[in-house]
């Protein structure tokens, strides 16, 4: 059984003349431990795919499963890394921590939830602002308190949508690394959606691309065979890397220029030509 399966899923906004089919039969499936990628275009319906999976979304038809039960709602199972951080802007670094720590453990006492939110933030190498507040932090130490946050709830699979997308690329690379090395610790399902082929390839056993909406699908999967830990210098030569890398872009490339035939035909301009006036 896949740990997290995706049956015939179809997600259609609006309704009559207004309907929009934003996914059309998505089937995944996810194995405990794996780390999958989705790459897309932007406006492919990547998020609508994440809310699904996470629960804020239901599919029109067709089921999202999670250890083999529909999934209804969210959970802390299903720890979710938003690109936008989402912090609460009136709470401290360990505040916005341990607000999620505490809904996700109830019955933990005052003390073992101070401890926890104090062991993932020092995780993120963010102990030193502990204290301060969203507006005093960088782009990229808010993301690593999102990263802190979400793995601080102790979830069975880390869902994670575009969550490096605005940063700058050293901040990028340097929470791509931290990300992996808490993923290693103990092997925990993770799914990213990314736009980044390069990103995917360096962290993820297999990538899917997500075909362009509306009506969009998931295309072939590309596996990843190339050993951890991974060295971004060394990939630059690895062949098994540069024949993934190129065998995936040259398929966005094709689907991308399908699109675009499609969108130019449905968008033809008549043919007028301009009315003549008699003095």
């Amino acid at each position: 059984m896949a740990y997290l399966e995706l049956k015939n899923v179809y997600k259609t906004y609006g309704q009559g003349a207004d309907a929009t089919e934003v996914l059309t039969d998505i089937n995944l499936s996810i194995e405990e431990g794996e780390f999958v990628a989705i790459v897309g275009f932007t406006g492919s319906g990547k998020t609508t795919l994440v809310n699904l999976i996470n629960g804020l979304l239901q599919p029109t038809s067709g089921e999202v499963l999670f250890k083999g039960e529909p999934v209804k709602d969210t959970s802390h199972d299903r720890g979710v890394i938003f690109q936008n951080y989402s912090l609460l802007p009136w709470l401290t670094v360990g505040q916005n921590v341990h607000m999620a720590v505490r809904e996700a453990f109830p019955k933990a006492s005052k003390s073992e939830l101070q401890k926890r939110v104090r062991d993932f933030v020092d995780m993120v190498s963010l102990s030193p602002a502990i204290n301060k507040r969203p507006k005093e932090l960088s782009g990229g130490m808010r993301q690593r308190v999102a990263v802190a946050r979400a793995l601080a709830m102790n979830p069975e699979m880390i869902i994670m949508d575009e969550p490096l997308g605005a940063l700058d690329a050293l901040t990028r690379g340097n929470l791509q690394d931290e990300i992996l090395n808490i993923w290693s610790k103990d092997k925990r399902t993770a799914l990213l959606i990314t736009n980044d082929v390069d990103e995917g390839i360096y962290m993820a056993d297999r990538i899917i691309p997500l075909r362009p909406g509306p009506n969009a699908t998931l295309g072939p999967e590309f596996k990843i065979d190339i050993e951890r830990p991974r060295d971004k210098t060394a990939l630059n030569d690895n062949p098994v890397y540069k024949k993934t890398r190129n065998a995936i872009i040259e398929y966005l490339m094709d689907i991308g220029n399908e699109r675009k035939a499609v969108v130019q035909q449905e968008y033809v301009l008549p043919d007028l030509s301009p009315k003549s006036f008699v003095a």
